[in-house]
C-alpha cells in the first residue's frame, strides 16, 4: 500500500539524493563519526546537507595524473552525481566539464565574480614555478597565475593529493620545472592539505561536509591536514600490527612470512612514520584488499613530505613509538621450546644489574633529600 505519511523534508531528501531518508541519515552519521564529532552532530550534518544552498567549488588541475579525480569518481557514499549536483555546486572542473576552451574559461570567471568570497578552490596537482611557471599553462595563463587569480577571492583553498599538498611526484629530484605545493607557490600558510596518492575521497568529502555544516574547516595538524584523517599513524591501526608486536616479519617478497600476512616493516613499510587513516577508511568499498598493505605491498608513505616518493622503499621506517626487538629469529629458525641455562643466566644477570642500579639510584635520591652531595 502506498505510504504518504512522509514529511516534506523526507520527500525532498529522497528526490534530491535518490535514497530513502533512513539511508541518508546513516550517511550523515557515518560522516559525523569519520570527523570524530560528538553524539548528536549527525543531526546538524543532515540539516546542512538538506538545505538548498550548496557551496560553489572551482577545481583546478595542474601537474598530476588525475588520480585524485579518478578516486573521487569511484566514491559510493554519495555517488559522484549526488556529490556535484546535490551537496556542492561544481562550477569548474576541466576533467568533468562538458564545455571546453573559451566557453569553459568564461564560466569560471563568471563564477568567481558571482560567488566572490563564498566559493571553495580545490587544487589538484603540483604548480611549476621555475622560469615564471611556463611549464604548465591553461587558457593562456600559467598554473601559478591562474591559481593566484582564483585563490584571491576564495573562501578557502584546498590542496587535494600529495602533488598539490607539497609537490609529490613532480617535485622529486632533479625537479626540472621547480614544482611545489599550492601553499608554497602562493606563499600562504592557510591552505588545507589532503595528501595521498590518491587520497581517500571520503577525507575530501568529510572536509567539505564539515565546511558546509559549521561554516569553517575542521581542526588541522601542523601540516594543515585534517586531524580526523591524519591524526594517527598508519601503524597504529594496521591489520598487521599484531604481527609487528609479536616479532613476525616478512623478510622477502614471497617468503613464508609474506604469504602468511606477517608485518611488512622489514620490507620497507613506511606505516610507522606515516599519518593517514588508510587502514580504517578503505578505498572503493571492496574490503581489506583495497589499500597497499592489504595487498601485501609496504606503505610508501605518500601522505608525508620527505617520505613518499623520496625515501627508498628498502629503507626502514623511522619508528615514532617503539622499535621491534632486534633479537627476534628469522622466519623458519628454531625458536626453541624452552629457556636454556645460558638464557636464564643472561636474564638473571640483566635483572641483577637492574636491581643494583635501582638500589644505587634510591640511595642517591635519599642523599639528595638529606642535603648531601
Amino acid at each position: 500500500m502506498y505510504d504518504d505519511s512522509r514529511t516534506p523534508l523526507e520527500t525532498d531528501v529522497e528526490m534530491r539524493f535518490g535514497v530513502p531518508r533512513r539511508d541518508f541519515l546513516k550517511f550523515c552519521a557515518a560522516i559525523a563519526a569519520t570527523l570524530g564529532l560528538p553524539k548528536g552532530a549527525e543531526a546538524e550534518v543532515a540539516a546542512a546537507l538538506a538545505k538548498k544552498e550548496r557551496p560553489p567549488v572551482i577545481w583546478l588541475h595542474h601537474q598530476e595524473c588525475t588520480g585524485c579525480t579518478e578516486s573521487l569518481l569511484r566514491a559510493e557514499h554519495p555517488t559522484l552525481e549526488n556529490l556535484i549536483l546535490d551537496i556542492v555546486s561544481l562550477e569548474y572542473h576541466e576533467t568533468l566539464f562538458a564545455a571546453a576552451g573559451h566557453q569553459a574559461e568564461t564560466v569560471r570567471k563568471a563564477s568567481q565574480e558571482k560567488n566572490k568570497g563564498k566559493y571553495l578552490l580545490v587544487v589538484e596537482g603540483a604548480i611549476p614555478t621555475k622560469d615564471d611557471g611556463i611549464y604548465c599553462k591553461i587558457g593562456g595563463q600559467t598554473s601559478l597565475e591562474l591559481t593566484r587569480e582564483v585563490a584571491a577571492n576564495a573562501a578557502a583553498v584546498v590542496a587535494i593529493g600529495s602533488c598539490a599538498s607539497w609537490g609529490g611526484m613532480p617535485s622529486t629530484p632533479p625537479n626540472p620545472t621547480g614544482s611545489t605545493g599550492v601553499g608554497e607557490a602562493l606563499g600562504r600558510k592557510d591552505v588545507l592539505t589532503i595528501p595521498g596518492c590518491p587520497p581517500n575521497p571520503y577525507n575530501f568529502l568529510a572536509t567539505v561536509v564539515h565546511f558546509l555544516t559549521f561554516g569553517k574547516l575542521p581542526a588541522l595538524d601542523d601540516k594543515n591536514r585534517p586531524l580526523f584523517a591524519y591524526g594517527r599513524l598508519v601503524h597504529e591501526n594496521c591489520e598487521r600490527r599484531a604481527h609487528f608486536d609479536a616479532g613476525r616479519f616478512a623478510l622477502e617478497f614471497g617468503d613464508e612470512g609474506h604469504r602468511q600476512g606477517w608485518c611488512l616493516y622489514k620490507l620497507g613499510c613506511k606505516g610507522p612514520e606515516t599519518h593517514a587513516n588508510c587502514p580504517v577508511v578503505l578505498f572503493g568499498d571492496v574490503g581489506m584488499q583495497s589499500w597497499p598493505v592489504g595487498t601485501g605491498h609496504p606503505c610508501i608513505g605518500c601522505t608525508e613530505q620527505g617520505i613518499g616518493f623520496a625515501k627508498p622503499i628498502h629503507a626502514l621506517a623511522d619508528l615514532k613509538n617503539q622499535r621491534p626487538p632486534v633479537g627476534y629469529p628469522k622466519v623458519g629458525d628454531d625458536q626453541g621450546n624452552g629457556a636454556t641455562l645460558g638464557a636464564v643466566a643472561a636474564v638473571s644477570a640483566v635483572v641483577g644489574a637492574a636491581a643494583g642500579a635501582a638500589a644505587v639510584l634510591t640511595k642517591n635520591i635519599k642523599q639528595s633529600e638529606d642535603g648531601k652531595e
